[in-house]
């Protein structure tokens, strides 16, 4: 048995009193009184007794070496299982007859129930190492975090998460005393949407407009409250938040002194796990295709060709719900790839005033170095896959064929539903 501790050690937080004087120390910024603070959603976490240990089932008596990326040692030792006896020298010739045959069916029958249970046990091991690990354990010990009040003018929001590098932001209101929402470059894109008409026509609502504003006349009809999650909550329940409630960011709000923390997203997850991976036993789902196991998205595939307006591309965003649209030529081939983050670079520029702009002029002015489209194929294993999208730091893969043309696409979201909530039992909902 090889156990895993927990990286809470490695930031102080190893009793309930360490935790308390944490969140007394952290800077409040913004933050004043914190009522109206809404808790996390209930999670399937939440519902059931955790255990308080991690345990990994060894296949090999062999001595376990841990590489340099394992969790910090708390004095939590584990030693192998004694070696079995060797078998005792038969003198005489091995029996042949039907109650031993009996006997060594019965035992490989054992055999082969002990085999599934070890299999069924590897094939939850991400699970498993999700609902031991809590989320304050995946913050950085330094981050920027951005948060933006209702009042700020929605130009500005914009060009402050730009200068800052950011993509997204918690915003506070003032009035409640609580955060109440994010803004994203989600919001960038609707907005413009909705509102550009022509280049000779300026923006009036984004010159003008304060973030309360937009949310009033853009939340009327679909207001949800902020989706967030506790420092505290398991990493599992993060992943289950995320994929469930359809979006990319969570915000950590620490519900006792009401500061956000942090925001998680899919790639910091998974790039969590990633590190962990070479310390647990490898699930036999890792080898298999994504073919074979239906990850990805192979049908009705939006897509836009290099000469695409950039208004034609931002319907697209918004009414398929998609947050990346792959660039295809003539041929079908895929030649770049256009997603949200670069639609910040209009605000950038200053440009959102011309959206009839072909996606290829747009691209020109990306802002940080474009290695090109990463792709896959439908037979490379989900092993391969996560590696190469970790390394990547990319939020998506294009599947492609043998020509190059595109036949689906294959999204952290996908690969983290594979990963841990498939074998939690819990379905991907469409």
């Amino acid at each position: 048995m090889k156990r895993f501790s927990s990286l809470r050690g490695t930031k102080k937080r190893k009793d309930q009193e360490g935790r308390t004087g944490r969140r007394q120390s952290e800077p409040h910024g913004l933050l004043g009184t914190t009522s109206g603070i809404s808790s996390s959603p209930t999670t399937p976490t939440q519902l059931t007794k955790q255990t308080s240990a991690f345990l990994l089932e060894a296949s090999r008596n062999d001595t376990v070496h841990r590489s340099s990326s394992s969790p910090l040692d708390t004095g939590q030792h584990y030693s192998p299982p004694a070696a079995k006896p060797p078998p005792c020298p038969c003198s005489a010739p091995i029996s042949t007859s039907r109650a031993v045959h009996g006997l060594s069916e019965d035992m490989l029958e054992k055999l082969d129930l002990e085999d599934e249970a070890v299999e069924q046990s590897e094939r939850d091991i991400y699970m498993r190492f999700m609902k031991l690990h809590k989320c304050y354990d995946i913050v950085p010990t330094s981050s920027k975090l951005v948060v933006f009040d209702t009042t700020l003018q929605v130009k500005k929001a914009f060009f402050a998460l730009v200068a800052n590098g950011v993509r997204a932001a918690p915003l506070w209101e003032t009035k409640k005393q609580s955060f109440v929402g994010m803004l994203t470059i989600t919001d960038f894109i609707n907005i413009l949407h909705r509102y550009y008409k022509s280049p000779m026509v300026q923006i009036y609502e984004l010159e003008e407009h304060k973030i309360e504003t937009w949310r009033e006349l853009y939340l009327q009809e679909t207001f949800k409250p902020l989706v967030n999650i506790s420092p505290d909550a398991s990493i599992f329940d993060a992943v289950y938040s995320l994929i469930k409630n359809k979006i990319h960011r969570l915000p950590v709000i620490d519900p006792v002194s009401g500061n956000a923390l942090y925001i998680l997203t899919h790639k910091r997850i998974l790039k969590f796990l990633q590190l962990f991976v070479c310390e647990m036993p490898k699930p036999a789902f890792m080898k298999q295709t994504l073919e074979e196991l239906s990850i990805g998205t192979y049908s009705n595939i939006a897509f836009i060709h290099p000469d695409t307006p950039i208004i034609k591309a931002l319907s697209l965003f918004v009414e398929r719900r998609v947050s990346a649209l792959p660039v295809v030529d003539e041929s079908g081939k895929v030649v770049d790839i256009y997603s949200k983050f670069d639609v910040i670079n209009l605000a950038a520029e200053k440009t959102y005033n011309n959206l009839d702009i072909s996606v290829t002029q747009a691209l020109m002015h990306r802002s940080q170095y474009f290695e090109g489209v990463m792709k896959c194929n439908r037979f490379e294993t989900l092993e391969t896959i996560v590696d190469r999208i970790v390394k990547a730091e990319v939020h998506r893969l294009v599947v492609v064929d043998e020509n190059g043309s595109i036949v689906g696409i294959v999204s952290l979201s996908d690969i983290l539903q594979a990963l841990v909530l498939n074998p939690a039992g819990i379905n991907q909902e469409v």
